[in-house]
């Protein structure tokens, strides 16, 4: 039986959520040893998704790669940090072992497109989606071709060779092509991408996925992106900024630097900030007390500052429509690089 949602939101979880390292088989046993107290979030994360969850008819889905024999520990750290979710699937990885299927252990694209096309299949109505994931694996690229199989942009040949240049199993393609069967057309669900760039790649190399994808270098950046599509509001903006802030990883002139970044390369509109101006201000002069009254008025005057560090600057435009990806190039050339990287 399906469910209805108002928005969809779909986590990854390593490099994503969790700082996580598995770029070598150490790194695997390692995190695979790790206890829920010793895994950690990035700053603003688990603060992002607790304010999504406050809205109750928003769906909270997480899809990651991670072994399904991590669900315990996994689970009890989302628990740790106040995370409720609706949804959370894992690979099988001892499944694949138990059937020689190396290659599934480190091919994500044929395993997350499928998990994701099953939970869509899930969603009664036209909820839209969101989507965030890294830029260590091919996040960019699963999330965009998932959002133009429903589109109705991709179709069954070019999904076929896609899955091929995945190095997918027979059964994976079978699996996928008829759940794509199933919804492709069924909506321009895919609102927005966010790509943490946990590897920081330059933002450049996501030029040509357009405007419906954002890499972020933090979630004070996501969050950003999040208001301006009237997803969360000032309060958990502020709530977010709050947590990076007691990380003591960030101080408000490298979080007002963040937003600058944003606008620089046009993924923060003037009037969105304009926007969020009004109500800092608003929340500072409603604010419990004194002492918090300044502090927010003293965010917004340093956000303010930034912004007109931006009058004589011309940001990047971005195109409104999504360009038309070649998404067997692009798989190919992730794999490649992969096997590069992997000599």
């Amino acid at each position: 039986m399906g469910v209805r949602a108002k928005h969809v939101f779909r986590w990854d979880l390593d490099k994503t959520y969790l700082r996580t390292e598995f770029d070598s088989v150490r790194d695997l046993l390692n995190s695979a040893l790790e206890k829920a107290s010793d895994k950690r979030a990035y700053p603003g994360a688990a603060a992002l998704l607790r304010s999504l969850r406050q809205t109750g008819d928003h769906r909270i889905c997480i899809v990651s790669g991670s072994p399904s024999q991590m669900r315990a520990v996994l689970t009890a750290k989302l628990a740790f940090d106040g995370i409720e979710f609706d949804e959370f699937v894992l690979k099988n990885n001892l499944h694949n072992i138990m059937r020689f299927r190396f290659r599934a252990l480190r091919s994500q694209v044929p395993f997350k497109l499928a998990a994701l096309l099953e939970s869509r299949a899930g969603i009664i109505g036209d909820a839209k989606e969101t989507l965030f994931g890294d830029d260590s694996e091919a996040d960019g690229v699963i999330y965009s071709l998932f959002g133009d199989i429903l589109a109705g942009v991709v179709d069954e040949e070019e999904l076929r060779a896609s899955l091929e240049a995945a190095e997918a199993y027979p059964d994976q393609i079978k699996r996928t092509m008829a759940l794509a069967e199933h919804l492709r057309g069924s909506g321009d669900s895919v609102q927005r991408i966010l790509i943490h760039l946990e590897k920081r790649s330059p933002t450049e190399s996501f030029e040509h996925f357009g405007q419906r994808l954002v890499p972020v270098y933090n979630y004070l950046q996501a969050a950003l992106v999040m208001y301006e599509d009237d997803l969360i509001d000032c309060q958990q903006l502020l709530f977010v900024m709050q947590d990076m802030l007691n990380s003591n990883e960030y101080d408000l002139h490298s979080l007002s630097n963040s937003m600058q970044d944003l606008m620089r390369r046009g993924r923060m509109s003037t009037n969105a900030a304009s926007g969020l101006a009004l109500d800092l201000q608003a929340a500072a002069a409603g604010a419990a007390t004194p002492e918090r009254a300044e502090h927010i008025e003293h965010i917004s005057w340093t956000f303010a500052e930034r912004v007109k560090e931006l009058n004589e600057t011309n940001p990047t435009k971005w195109p409104k429509e999504n360009p038309r990806l070649d998404y067997e190039k692009l798989i190919a050339a992730e794999y490649s690089r992969k096997r590069s990287d992997a000599r």
